[in-house]
């Protein structure tokens, strides 16, 4: 599974100190998805025994949830490791994008416009996240699905989303491993379903929400399939 670095907001409400502890940096690398104790361990120059054992405690705690890899994920040899990534507990110290007033402000749109202005409105949102991305045509090739893939997660990426692509059985998917609006998209239900709209529209191909963490899962997941002769193409092209 792949981490892309990128700079994480601070954890105030675990440490005020300015110096890092270990499990803080551990914690900033789980915001960005899943990861094993040994690929922890590598990214931060550490033993794999020193990082499980922080990673126990965070366990223990409440701020960290071990797992077994997705079945839906390519596997290489060999028993999987175990994955590693943060709780709704270990998710909140990072903060959300949107707080009560946002929720009130939802309502509010709700009570002026009904249904039809929130699914608006939660559309616009969507296109505004992803603008600039020209959605693709039905004959794409994998290649040009997984560019598209990657743009998303790069937009989505710069609202907070700690968005990643990864190969999966016959397609790709986009998890994303912290929503900012989770909370306010339990109370509307139309902000994910913009978000599925928006996946289908740009990648133009069959896509398939797997989880989704507003309504209790550790990421958001959306299996996209890869046209079986786009994996055909793809394959002989490599080949060649």
């Amino acid at each position: 599974m792949r981490y892309s670095k990128r700079s994480a907001q601070p954890l105030p409400q675990m440490n005020r100190n300015t110096a890092l502890t270990t499990r803080e940096a551990i914690a900033r690398l789980l915001l960005h998805g899943p990861l094993t104790a040994s690929a922890i361990a590598e990214e931060l120059s550490l033993t794999i025994p020193a990082v499980r054992r922080h990673l126990d405690i965070m366990v223990e705690e409440g701020v960290a949830v071990a797992v077994d890899p997705s079945p839906y994920q390519e596997r290489g040899r060999g028993r999987p490791a175990k994955l590693f990534h943060l709780s709704d507990v270990g998710r909140s110290h990072f903060g959300h994008a949107y707080d009560d007033l946002a929720v009130d402000a939802l309502r509010m749109v709700r009570k002026l416009g009904g249904e039809r202005a929130l699914v608006d409105f939660s559309q616009q949102h969507m296109h505004d996240v992803v603008a600039g991305i020209t959605p693709l045509d039905r004959d794409a090739t994998r290649a040009d699905i997984q560019e598209c893939a990657e743009k998303i997660a790069q937009a989505f990426n710069k609202c907070g989303y700690a968005t990643s692509v990864e190969n999966a059985r016959g397609g790709i998917q986009i998890c994303q491993h912290h929503c900012p609006v989770a909370h306010v998209a339990h109370d509307f239900p139309a902000l994910c379903a913009a978000e599925h709209h928006i996946l289908s529209e740009l990648l133009n191909t069959p896509i398939q929400r797997l989880s989704t963490i507003a309504y209790g899962a550790h990421t958001c997941t959306t299996n996209v399939t890869v046209p079986h002769n786009s994996i055909q193409n793809h394959a002989e092209r490599s080949e060649a």
